[in-house]
């Protein structure tokens, strides 16, 4: 049975408090208050959906109390009871967070209507906050593939740091993933509804990566035209990813430096601090500390980064996450290009996660797009496969023998799956990507026997 939605009323004349009283308590559960200090004690002590309050009060009055409840009740709706003639005080009770306001003496049909419609949307914002949660927990995250241990781990610190205000360094390969990494960090963080902006400073001479950075004034610089906002005062409210930190100059390092210590930049050609309130998220592939011991990268800059680390593994050491990424990537291509592979052969699937990934995710994705492209049939075989991986053949952790025929491959790989599974077949199609009754046929062709049940 739904529960009805819960009011507090506070009036110091009792005659309309009692009147408001008996006219809701039908359809509502109806508190009631004669000053401020009686309806905080009633807040802290009750569940309040609506607080229905007189403004002039004495003691305490209404706009007070009101802000005095918010800051305890962030979530409390606010309606204010005026005198006719009271505009000032309504607006202004609005301006400090009312919801509503209503001039005496109160219409009862009108106050009926006012809160239907204040419960209703606030019905929907909880709902759409709840699901904003929902979806953050279930998305947050969802282009990071993985149920491998080291995934587990960053899954972990990203929940973790994404709540805080804390400079993140992100270290991996290239194609590990760390641009996912940050946009997953600023989605699940307090600053999701502010600007995520990315800078590839790797792509950009340093000239241009100080403007982009900085912004410029008119006239800075030949080409100048008019002042240009950088993307410190774009992501303002949000979050600043700087992708290959390492690759920026000792002069824009300085720069950067005063950016993250004073949260105040300057315009190239402009002499006033600009305030910027922006979280950074660095990424680099190189090692910085090394940078740092050979002078190739400020030594204060590096700790001023260096306050969250997380590491990427490459997907070589990831080599359970191999097969769930290929299926991944086979549906997202499957659906891009209207084709309808059902997965892979047992023996394509024994090389590819034999593969050593040199190019890690991004060059698996690249594989998998290709391979859908242009192969034929119903699932993607060994032959599918791009030439020059097959000729580098395994070279990552558990490689399969790339001298084996492919048939000796295939059966291995099925022998390896139904090991990892106890036997349980199911489990052990599931592995290998293809149904139970192709591995039945599999299991028969290759004499592999009853003791995998």
């Amino acid at each position: 049975m739904k529960s009805k939605p819960v009011v507090l009323i506070v009036d110091d004349e009792k005659s309309a408090r009692d009147g408001l009283v008996r006219a809701l308590r039908r359809d509502y559960r109806v508190f009631a208050a004669e000053n401020g200090t009686a309806a905080l004690e009633v807040l802290a002590g009750q569940q309040i959906d609506v607080l229905l309050s007189d403004v002039r009060m004495p003691g305490m009055d209404g706009i007070t109390l009101m802000q005095r409840a918010l800051a305890n009740h962030p979530e409390l709706t606010c309606i204010i009871l005026t005198a006719y003639g009271d505009v000032e005080l309504a607006v202004e009770a609005m301006q400090r967070g009312a919801t509503d306001f209503m001039t005496k003496p109160i219409n009862l049909d009108k106050l009926e209507l006012v809160l239907e419609r204040v419960l209703k949307a606030k019905h929907i914002e909880l709902e759409n906050e709840q699901l904003r949660v929902q979806l953050d927990h279930k998305y947050g995250l969802e282009n990071m593939i993985g149920n491998s241990a080291p995934m587990q781990e960053v899954f972990d610190t990203v929940r973790q740091v994404a709540s805080s205000r804390a400079t993140v360094l992100i270290q991996g390969e290239s194609g590990t993933g760390k641009e996912l990494v940050a946009k997953a960090i600023h989605q699940l963080g307090s600053r999701s509804k502010g600007p995520f902006v990315a800078v590839h400073c790797a792509a950009l001479s340093q000239n241009l990566l100080e403007s982009e950075l900085f912004g410029h004034e008119k006239g800075a610089f030949t080409g100048a035209m008019e002042r240009r906002i950088g993307r410190f005062e774009k992501a303002d409210g949000g979050s600043l990813f700087l992708d290959e930190i390492s690759e920026i100059d000792a002069s824009v390092q300085v720069k950067l430096l005063r950016a993250l210590e004073e949260r105040q930049i300057e315009r190239v050609g402009g002499d006033a601090p600009v305030d910027v309130d922006s979280r950074l998220i660095a990424a680099t592939n190189r090692d910085l500390k090394t940078m740092v011991d050979e002078g190739e990268f400020r030594e204060d800059l590096f700790y001023r980064l260096y306050v969250v680390v997380i590491t990427l593994p490459p997907l070589r050491d990831r080599q359970d996450d191999i097969l769930l990424l290929l299926n991944h990537y086979l549906a997202v291509f499957n659906k891009e290009n209207d084709k309808h592979f059902e997965g892979f052969t047992p023996a394509a699937y024994g090389l590819l996660s034999a593969y050593g990934w040199p190019g890690n995710i991004r060059e698996l994705r690249n594989m998998v797009e290709r391979m859908v492209v242009l192969a034929r049939g119903r699932l993607l075989d060994v032959k599918d496969i791009p030439p020059q991986m097959r000729e580098t053949g395994g070279r990552g952790k558990g490689a399969v023998n790339t001298e084996m025929t492919v048939d000796e491959m295939e059966k291995q790989m099925i022998v390896q799956a139904l090991e990892n599974t106890a036997g349980n077949r199911t489990k052990a199609a599931e592995k290998l990507g293809i149904s139970r009754r192709t591995l039945h046929r599999k299991l028969n062709q290759y004499g592999i026997g009853k003791g995998h049940e």
